[in-house]
């Protein structure tokens, strides 16, 4: 993902966090910033905190052939503080004197091209691509081939979420009305007709299938033999992974590849985009896999058929965990680890309004219980869109420590107001487990 980051972008903005000083990411973010060969801008943020020691971050960097102009080097730093606004002036200053520099500009006044960010099927409004523009102006009723996919604009919508009509260079919206989900990193062209696009469309999908065939078949008897010889000598670890984003699927896949050495490998016997399923649970079943959800929830009938064929599924929202955990079921190296207890469902029914809290949502304890003191999940359409901690737990006009289930509760959520009706709230707790591989 930082790759494709640094691929579509004329200036890196590269946020080191003060108090943390350089990270595993950190580093990961400058080589792609270097390998793309992208001039980079250092953002030392946090600068509010009383642990801060932003000339630990500049020193740090210097291992890294990162020279700030602090150490007379020629990357841009400043020192800011998402939280009190400061440097961010200097920050904007900054970023505009570069593209100064570099002569960054853009025709609006062409057909468009942009870069495929993200891309997601969406329930309801169908196939939808998060999308910068880079040249020309994206506009609503524009006809465009975007990778394998083409689509006619039916909606733009800003990152604020507002509905627009036009999208100029270096704008990034979400373009609604496509055929299809394109990959993460295709390249959206806007074409003159219908047909055109059509046809690109087409022709890039046989070619693609055409590669993947031929791929397959260029493999002589002696290979197929010499390599059935070396799978015999490599234990596998067969894994089953869905993802809310398409972007964050390519991303686990890939560092799933790179896990492993002669003896023992990652195989992902499948991934894709949106719930977890029945069918996704009979494949794991199959092959005796764990399926590994990221943001992305179990439907109930998945669920159910899960705990009936013994198939194990975990969920988790940070990438680097879901690694270190195949990583360490891979090597046999297990140590203890946190787990997560569900402990309960509930379903949202109706929302109100109530002055001095904000939203409360009035709900139904499908399974288990709600407990005051665990931590929440809120999920639409099996997807999550919010994880944290309750305000209050309310049964009738009490507050309440826990709601049991078949039970009604209005609940409200620290810092987080969008709930809708239908949307499910997810009750968890976490425990440390000793660990061992049967």
């Amino acid at each position: 993902m930082r790759s494709r980051g640094a691929q579509v972008t004329d200036i890196v903005v590269l946020v080191v966090a003060a108090d943390d000083a350089v990270m595993p990411q950190t580093i990961e973010a400058i080589n792609h910033a270097k390998a793309a060969e992208v001039p980079m801008i250092v953002a030392i943020n946090k600068c509010d905190r009383p642990a801060a020691n932003p000339d630990k971050v500049r020193t740090d960097l210097l291992q890294h052939e990162v020279i700030v102009e602090k150490l007379s080097g020629d990357v841009q730093d400043i020192e800011v503080s998402a939280i009190t606004g400061q440097g961010l002036p200097e920050l904007l200053e900054a970023i505009a004197l570069q593209a100064e520099i570099l002569e960054l500009k853009a025709n609006p006044d062409r057909a468009a091209m942009g870069a495929v960010i993200e891309a997601q099927l969406d329930v309801g409004r169908g196939p939808v691509a998060t999308v910068l523009v880079q040249n020309g102006t994206l506009k609503q009723g524009d006809i465009f081939v975007v990778g394998e996919q083409w689509g006619k604009v039916r909606a733009l919508i800003s990152d604020t979420g507002d509905r627009i009509t036009e999208a100029g260079p270096s704008v990034p919206v979400e373009v609604l009305g496509l055929n299809g989900t394109p990959e993460a990193g295709d390249v959206l062209n806007v074409v003159s007709t219908e047909s055109q696009a059509r046809e690109i469309a087409s022709y890039r999908e046989q070619a693609a299938k055409d590669k993947r065939a031929a791929a397959g078949a260029a493999t002589t008897l002696d290979q197929l033999l010499a390599k059935a010889k070396e799978d015999e000598n490599v234990s596998e670890l067969p894994i089953l992974v869905k993802a809310d984003v398409q972007g964050s699927a390519e991303a686990i896949v890939q560092a799933m590849e790179k896990i492993g050495n002669e003896e023992v490998r990652v195989r992902v016997l499948h991934y894709g985009v949106g719930a977890i399923t029945e069918s996704d649970i009979g494949l794991a079943e199959a092959s005796g896999a764990p399926v590994l959800g990221f943001n992305v929830r179990a439907n109930a009938s998945a669920r159910n058929t899960a705990n009936q064929k013994g198939v194990e599924i975990r969920y988790y929202s940070v990438i680097y965990d879901l690694v270190d955990d195949v990583k360490a079921a891979a090597s046999g190296l297990l140590s203890a680890e946190v787990r997560e207890n569900f402990i309960g469902y509930a379903k949202i029914k109706e929302v109100f309004k109530v002055s001095n809290v904000g939203k409360v949502a009035g709900c139904l304890v499908t399974e288990g219980v709600a407990r005051r003191s665990a931590g929440v999940r809120l999920l639409r359409d099996d997807v999550v869109i919010h994880e944290g901690t309750l305000k209050t737990l309310k049964r009738f006009k009490d507050e309440v420590a826990e709601v049991q289930s078949g039970q009604e509760c209005g609940m409200a959520f620290e810092n987080y107001d969008d709930v809708r009706a239908d949307d499910v709230i997810e009750i968890f707790e976490r425990t440390e487990v000793e660990r061992q591989l049967d």
